[in-house]
Parts: C-alpha cells; structure tokens; sequence
C-alpha cells in the first residue's frame, strides 16, 4: 500500500467523516482512493516528530508512490487571515478536484490499454489559494532536477550521509487560480516542466512566449469574455459595468472584455470597478455606491472570486437594491451555491457560464443522505490527468518500440519532448468531448450559460439557458428575472429615441445620447441626422420621411371667391342694363349729353373691371394667366382714360373760355375718342412687351403658406404675378387716376351747365378713397396663412367697388332719369313753358356774359 506524509488535523478529520459515509458507496476505485487518502495521514504524529529535521518534509501535500510521478496543486485551503498562509478547508474547489486526479490516477493505474506496466504516482501540494504559498510549495517538483554537493558533509562516524534522492516529477496538474499558476509556471518553465491545468483561465497564459510549457484543458477567458459579451449582446443591453477581484483571473478577463467590446462595437462600459487583494471595511458598500453612479447600467459583468461574489451581493441587499442588478458572472461563479448561499432573491435571475461539462459517474454523491453534488472542475482535473497520461503513452510508444514500462531512453522523461507529445493529444474526455489544445496550448471554448432561477419553477436554482461554441445559443424564452419576470430588462445608458428625432451622441461616450427632436420642416434623414424637406415637401407626423405639400386654390365656393363673384355679378348687370338703355336711347338728350361715344368706351371699361374678378378666381392656367395680365389692367386703363379725357375736354373748354370765344382743339368726339385710344395703347404695349419678356405660365408657390406648423403648409397653384408685378400692372391706371382726379378738383368751379364735371369730381375722391383703403388692406396680409384668399378678394372687392363708383355716379342717375321721368329726356323745342323759360335765362345770362367778354358754351 502507498505511504504518504500527511496533512493538518483539520483535513484528517473532514477525510474521516467522508470515509465513514463511504461505506454507503458502492463504487470500489472511489472507495480505494479514500482508503490510500487515510492512509497518508496515518503518519502524521510521526512526521511532526521529524519535520524540523527532515528536508523532504512539506506539510500540505501527499505522496503517492509510482514509476512516473505528477504534481498536483490544489486550493485545500483557502487563503489565510492575518498573515497566515492558510485558512479554512475548501470543500469544493480543494478536497473535491484533488479527489479527481486521485480517481483519474486509480483509473489509469488499472486501465491495462493505457501505460502498460507504468504506475503513476502523485506528489500533490496545497497552494492555500495564494500564489507566493503556492511558490514556495511548487519548488518540491524542481528538487530532484537541482544538483546538489554533498562532498562536504559527513556523518559524526564520518561516514558519508545516506540522502535520500526526491521523486522526479515530470509534468504538474494544476494550479487552479489563474494567479498561482502564473507564479507556478514561472518556475515551471525554468526546468522544463510542463504543466497542464484544469482551471486557470487568464489570457494572459496564452502568450506562448511566457508561458510555453504551459497548457489547459479548460478555454481561457479570453472565449468566456467572447462568451460573456454575445449574452449581453443577445439580451439587448449596451451599457454594462465590470467588477474584477484584483489579480490576475479578475482583472485579465475583465480586460479581455473590455477589449473584446471596444472591437466589436456596441457595448461601453459604464464603470470598471477592482476588488481589492484585501478588502477593508465598508469596501463593499463603496464599491455599490460606485455602481449606482450609472443606475443605468443595470447589467454588472463580474469576474471575481466565490468570497467576492458573495460580499457583492450582501452590500446589495444592505443598498436594498435587490433586483436591481443583473449579474452576468463568469465561470468562477458557474453554478456553485457557495456565494449565493442566504442570498438567493439578490442573485436571483443572475446569468452564469461555465465550460461545458459533465457529472463524472465515478465521482457521485458521497452518501444518499448527502447534500453534496459534484464541483464544476471535477471533469477537468480527469481530463488534465488524462492528457498527461496519454502523452506519457504515446512518447512511451514511440521511444521504448516493443519494450513494456519504462525504458532507458525514458529515464529520465525529458520535459521537452513531453510537452510536443501532450500538446498533439486528441481524445474523448471524461465528459464525452474531445480534449485537445492549441498551439498556444489553449482547450477549444464549449460553455454552458445557466441562470438563477427562484420563482414559477419547479426546481429552483440553476438551469441551463444555452451554449456557447464560437457562437452562442440562447433560449431567451426560458430566462426570467426577479420575482418571476420573462420581458427581457434593459441595460442601456440612453433609450432609443422615438421616431422623427435623433441622437446627439454624449462626447466620449459612444453608447450615451440625448434625443432631439427634427423640428420645424425637418425629418429624420438617419439616426444622427436631421434634414429639411425640399421646398415642395413637408415632414409627415412622425417626421421619418417627406411628403407632398398638398396643392390649393382658390374655389368657387370659398367664402373668399363667393361674396366677390356676387358683387360683380350685380356689376354686370347693372352695367348691362345701362348699355342697353344708352343703346336703346341713343338719340334722346341726355344720352347725347352724357358723350355716346366716351360713355360706350367708358362703359365697356367698367365691364371688363368686374368680369377680371371671375378671371381672378378661376383656376390657373396659360390661357386665365393671360387674360388676367390682359384685363387687370387694361379694364382700369379703358375706364380711367375715358374719365381723363372728358375731365380734361372740360377743363380746356371752361379755361379756353376765360380767354377768348374760339373753341379748344380737340374736343370733336372723333378727337377723344383718338385721344382715348392712345392713352389705353400704353397699357395694352406694356402688357405685350411683358407677354414677350415673360410668357404667361402658372406656379405653386410654396413659400407663401409654409407657416411654422408643416401640417398647415400648402402649395397654392397661381398665376406667375408677383406683388410687385400685380402692382406695376395697375400702376399706369393709377396714374390715369391720380390725374383724372386732379382735372377734376380743377374743373370743381365749372357752371352747372357742364353736368359731367361733378359727378366726375365725386366718382374720383371716392374712388382715390377705396384704393387707398385697398393698399394696406393688402400688404398688411401678407404674413397671413391666408394670404392668397384675403389678397384676391382685396383686389377683386376694390376694383368692383372702384367701377361701382363710376357706374353710380355718371350713369345710374341717368338711366333713372330715362327710364322713370322721360318728360325730361326730350329736345328743347318739345320742353314745357317752364324749361322755355329756363332755357330763355340761360340765353340772357349768357349774353350778359358774352357782353363781359365771356363765351361760354353749353354740352351737347
């Protein structure tokens, strides 16, 4: 049987208490591992006797005998209180893996395909979860390999001392925290070493530079990150914080994450937070606080140890945020009850990975009343053990030929060459996948995703959720949160803004903006940008695109269109009814009176001033354009020119007359009808060279109703008249105007005789009255949404009531005169006694007044 010197009182007793349930298990290598176990204690007062004087001696550790002997390191105890190098056992992540490649050993020893005829020993070490304790033990696997001169010494006899010679050990299993075995691996590598371990997975064991005889059967953190980043990914969060114990494990895989998130893009970190190595008081509390600084970032992804984990989620609940945050934590936390313990409704919903692995059928539950269930790592540790002894086979294969055991050309194992031989293994592990390594020595990553679940379930605790192979696979439908919670929780520093607004990134921040609405004429163009719409365009409601601004005019049943149109209609009629009583009483006196011929041209002029008012309303085209440039003007120019011309005949008769008795030139009807005529040729000229410069067409015009409301915005389809060019056509009638009314307030003194003088006079202020009514009216409309409508029936209404004037004043009273009292409209030779008499006075005073050198003379 295999002796052994042993370990503290502490690891006796706990090996004790597992023995005594053992013979409850039925597994026979199980219980002959226990058995061997016993037996290296059973030394112990011995040893203690002896262990101030004996240089092999190194507590913490056990020797197992065997042609070929592996180091083992593992975490029995945790680190130390106070300055001592250890602390207390670890059931799990120590007694539970050192159990593992005790069981993997037994395997192997009686496996008759593997190792024919080669026992493998074990000299297994304590690091005590601290990597200088753990330093200062791996030095045991570098003894035999020191050379050491004993000439010097000698016994009192004077004999030569009989030093026994250490174990050789060719290759080391372990360690378990990335930190110890990079502090291992250090050494390790100085003697050839090579080491396989089943835990550790910092990155920073991949450089193959620094590490090269170093290798694991576990991926690194560098694919958990990957991990680890695709579930945040996966559960829509962009803004998480990172919590790293300090060392190597901690604060290699956080970076690892970090790095991984910075290339893809997509995720920011919103605090980085570090565990101290030994944390005061009040640590926690601060570091929660810190935490809460971003509330934001609800997702925490943590690589730290179980006593880390387990005080991060006590400061929680004494912040009393549970449920606040969503913990993604990486393999040291796995599935392990230890840091959860009594502290379930703070972990709950908490998103876990671990490497893929499987419960060990030779490793099951020690006793049926047990509440213990296998370690994580346990596969591991079998497979570590087994790609040293499958590498171990093959160089025996190829360097001993047909030679069983160990030959001379493996006496001693060169560590070198042992190193190529496990880094080309390939076999199916204990958990039915493949172990293999890369050039760097690095396993393939293959991880479970759990997730803490308390509530609706009927089995409480972990469950697997997905996979991860190089890519991940996650049931989303199967994850629910705190107190039962299936929609997904957010992480994100900025939610996403609504349609029709965009981001303005928060400097330095990629994952941070504020939303800004695209205001005003603008739509969201991309995510970033606002742009504003063409000018024929508006935003539609939510402002992701542009529509066609609708297109209006002026309708005939518009309030606007219908009190205009009905003014003039009356119009029409009424200057219809004139035309056709003068036409019909063309020869009568006061028709003759009236001058035909200027009243017809007159006339016709008022005509064409109320029909442009249907012109105006009517929808634009080439055709109405051109009418509309033709008769806006030209109706005002016809009327006004007839006007002018008379006023201007009166005025020259009555000042002719002051001087001597020869009539005036130009005063035949034939002359002002002449005189007329070229008066309107300069409005008609005008109105054709702009024909020529500027041919008529329509436009939408859609600056002219864009108010700041775009759901108000119209396109109103007009004729291309500006302001400025509606006014510059009328302006050549408002000259005629303006001049027409200064001969008339000239002609204010002219004898009653002259009957056309005064009403003239009155038709003139009253109309000089309207227009001047008319420019404010329009121009101060100009920044009305109703613009066009208002301006239009401005325009139409003055001009309507400009030749209603005109129309009243000159002709109404005659037409009446004709129509009811005809006694009146007959020649002076048919007049009644009293017109004789009348007619004789006006004789007498006109002759009194010939006599004075006056002439005077009477209208036709």
């Amino acid at each position: 049987m295999r002796s052994s010197v042993c370990a503290p009182p502490s690891l006796l007793f706990l090996l004790l208490f597992f023995i005594f349930f053992l013979g409850r298990q039925h597994h026979i290598a199980a219980r002959l591992s226990w058995l061997r176990l016993l037996m290296s204690f059973c030394l112990w007062t011995d040893a203690l006797k002896v262990m101030a004087s004996h240089q092999h001696f190194h507590p913490h550790s056990i020797k197992i005998p065997g042609d070929i002997t592996l180091g083992g390191l593992f975490p029995i105890h945790a680190r130390g209180p106070h300055g001592l190098p250890c602390g207390e056992l670890k059931k799990e992540k120590g007694i539970h893996r050192m159990e593992a490649m005790l069981y993997a050993l037994d395997q192997i020893n009686s496996d008759p395909e593997l190792l024919p005829n080669i026992t493998l020993g074990a000299r297994i070490l304590d690091t005590c979860s601290r990597d200088t304790y753990a330093l200062e033990q791996s030095l045991t696997f570098v003894q035999a390999l020191i050379q050491k001169d004993t000439s010097d010494i000698r016994c009192s006899n004077g004999e030569p001392p009989v030093i026994r010679k250490p174990e050789r050990v060719v290759a080391v299993v372990g360690a378990s925290a990335s930190s110890v075995s990079i502090m291992v691996a250090n050494i390790l590598r100085l003697f050839e070493i090579p080491q396989v371990s089943y835990a550790s997975t910092a990155p920073e064991l991949s450089d193959n530079n620094r590490y090269d005889f170093f290798s694991r059967v576990v991926p690194p953190d560098s694919y958990q990150a990957q991990a680890m980043l695709d579930i945040v990914k996966a559960l829509g969060w962009n803004y998480v914080s990172t919590l790293a114990s300090e060392g190597n494990y901690g604060e290699s895989g956080v970076d690892a994450f970090m790095q991984i998130s910075r290339e893809a893009g997509g995720v920011c970190i919103a605090q980085s937070v570090k565990i101290p190595r030994e944390p005061t008081d009040g640590e926690f509390d601060k570091i929660i606080k810190r935490l809460m600084e971003t509330s934001n970032a609800r997702g925490v992804i943590i690589f730290a140890n179980e006593d880390d984990i387990k005080q991060v989620l006590e400061a929680a609940r004494r912040a009393n945020l549970t449920g606040h945050f969503l913990f993604v934590g990486s393999d040291s936390w796995g599935a392990k009850s230890s840091p959860i313990m009594e502290l379930e409704d703070v972990a709950e919903g908490a998103v876990t990975i671990l490497p893929k692995r499987a419960s060990i059928d030779g490793q099951e539950r020690i006793g049926l009343d047990s509440s213990y269930e296998q370690e994580g790592k346990v596969q591991f540790v079998i497979d570590a053990v087994y790609a040293v002894a499958y590498a171990l086979h093959s160089m025996q294969q190829n360097l001993c030929s047909a030679a069983s055991g160990v030959c001379s050309n493996m006496d001693p194992v060169e560590g070198r060459a042992l190193l190529d031989y496990i880094r080309a293994v390939n076999f199916n592990g204990s958990a039915g996948t493949s172990v293999l390594f890369n050039e760097n020595g690095d396993a393939p990553g293959r991880y479970d995703i759990f997730q803490f679940q308390m509530t609706n379930h009927s089995h409480p605790g972990y469950h697997v959720i997905g996979q991860w192979t190089n890519n991940l696979r996650l049931n989303l439908e199967e994850m629910q949160w705190s107190g039962g919670d299936k929609s997904l929780p957010d992480s994100i520093c900025s939610f996403p803004c609504k349609p029709g607004e965009r981001k303005k990134m928060v400097k330095g921040v990629p994952c941070c903006w504020h939303c800004e609405l695209c205001d005003g004429y603008q739509y969201q163009l991309d995510e970033f940008t606002c742009e504003i719409c063409p000018s024929d365009m508006r935003p539609v409601p939510n402002r992701t695109a542009c529509r066609p601004t609708p297109i209006i005019k002026l309708e005939w049943n518009s309030p606007w269109a219908l009190v205009p149109a009905a003014l003039s209609m009356l119009g029409i009629l009424a200057t219809s009814t004139v035309v056709i009583t003068f036409i019909r009483f063309n020869d009568t006196p006061i028709v003759r009176a009236a001058g035909r011929e200027l009243s017809y041209v007159l006339l016709t002029g008022i005509f064409l001033i109320y029909l442009i008012t249907f012109l105006m309303i009517a929808e634009p085209g080439v055709v109405v354009c051109a009418f509309r440039r033709l008769l806006l003007g030209l109706g005002m120019a016809i009327t006004y020119s007839a006007m002018l011309t008379k006023t201007n005949r009166i005025y020259r008769i009555f000042e002719q007359g002051k001087r001597s008795v020869t009539p005036p030139k130009f005063i035949s009807p034939t002359s002002q009808l002449l005189i007329t005529f070229i008066l309107i040729s300069v409005q008609v000229f005008g109105v054709f060279v702009w024909f020529a410069v500027v041919p008529p067409h329509t436009i939408v015009d859609y600056d002219e109703l864009r108010p700041p409301n775009p759901d108000l915005a119209r396109g109103i389809l007009k004729c291309d008249m500006s302001d400025l060019s509606l006014i510059c056509c009328l302006s050549y009638s408002i000259v005629l105007m303006v001049t027409c009314t200064v001969y008339a307030v000239k002609s204010r003194k002219v004898p009653e005789t002259f009957n056309e003088a005064k009403p003239i006079g009155f038709t003139m202020y009253t109309t000089c009255i309207v227009w001047l009514a008319f420019v404010p009216i329009f121009f101060g409309t100009a920044q009305s949404t109703e613009k066009m409508f208002i301006q239009t029936a401005t325009l139409t209404v003055s001009m309507t009531l400009s030749a209603s004037v005109s129309l009243g004043m000159l002709y109404i009273p005659k037409v009446y005169v004709i129509l009811f009292h005809p006694e009146q409209n007959i020649p002076k030779r048919k007049r009644s006694f009293k017109g004789v008499v009348q007619a004789a006075h006006l004789s007498h005073k006109s002759f009194k007044e010939k006599q004075n050198g006056k002439t005077n003379f009477e209208p036709e």
